[in-house]
């Protein structure tokens, strides 16, 4: 027995669910025209930057290879783009800037610390280069909000680390920060002494773990969130603070995590 003709017609009137506003991933290609630069960059852009002349805040990312391309990067991609086209959905529009590790350089660049097995650390060069070669770059490059309070770094494990560093180190520069999973233990937790000495700065402060990272891993984020509250960081205010229970030290939980944290990290766009 055939479906009735008019159940047919119905399901052909049945209009398509609206297609979600796409952004776009443009590459900024390192070469003798951009003096300074060492390596490429992955730039997203939102959706209505082609639409209008505004300027929108600045995410800076570390990892670059793992945060938009599934085929570029070396541990799963967390699909930033995704996430940013699900935020400007809600009315939540930035840029961001991959920035890609330096391969088998990667812990030496990201620790701000010299350390008994890793060496020295080169977190303070990389910090220079990113503040004062690369936004520089981007600021002239596209439109962003230059200013402290919409400008933002972020990263994973030891892109965490080095994130927490650049927010305190360099406030000048950044005014919004998110380390998930940030790799505390590094140098024997050196980054414990460095912020306890370091001033309060005014601005937006993300940090997460997963609680399945382990006992260690836990115990030194709740350190940390502990430092920052007597730092008056007030949660759900300058701080926001999350365990996901289901979280593990891996990319596609920072991928989920970065999704929701982006309503705190973004300023609204209304």
């Amino acid at each position: 027995m055939g479906i009735p003709q008019s159940r047919l017609t119905q399901r052909s009137q049945v209009p398509p669910r609206p297609r979600r506003p796409q952004g776009r991933v443009e590459r900024v290609e390192a070469g003798p025209e951009l003096p300074g630069l060492d390596r490429d960059l992955a730039v997203y852009l939102p959706p209505s930057y082609g639409e209008t002349d505004r300027r929108y805040p600045v995410l800076y990312m570390q990892d670059g290879q793992n945060l938009f391309d599934p085929e570029a990067s070396f541990a799963g991609s967390w699909r930033v783009d995704l996430a940013m086209n699900w935020a400007a959905a809600r009315r939540l529009e930035g840029i961001v800037v991959g920035v890609p590790n330096a391969g088998e350089e990667r812990i030496t660049e990201y620790s701000p610390f010299d350390d008994p097995e890793g060496g020295p650390g080169r977190g303070g060069e990389y910090l220079s280069h990113l503040a004062d070669t690369i936004k520089p770059l981007v600021d002239a490059r596209f439109r962003t909000l230059p200013q402290r309070e919409t400008t933002g770094v972020a990263g994973s494990s030891m892109g965490g680390l080095i994130s927490l560093f650049a927010f305190f180190v360099r406030p000048d520069v950044f005014g919004i920060m998110g380390a998930l999973s940030p790799s505390l233990w590094f140098a024997e937790r050196a980054i414990f002494g460095r912020l306890e000495r370091a001033p309060s700065e005014p601005g937006r402060v993300y940090l997460d773990v997963g609680r399945l990272e382990g006992a260690e891993a836990l115990e030194n984020a709740r350190r940390l969130r502990d430092l920052l509250r007597a730092k008056r960081y007030v949660q759900g205010v300058h701080l926001r603070y999350v365990e996901d229970r289901a979280g593990k030290h891996e990319e596609a939980a920072w991928g989920r995590r970065f999704r929701a944290a982006l309503p705190f990290l973004l300023p609204s766009s209304e």
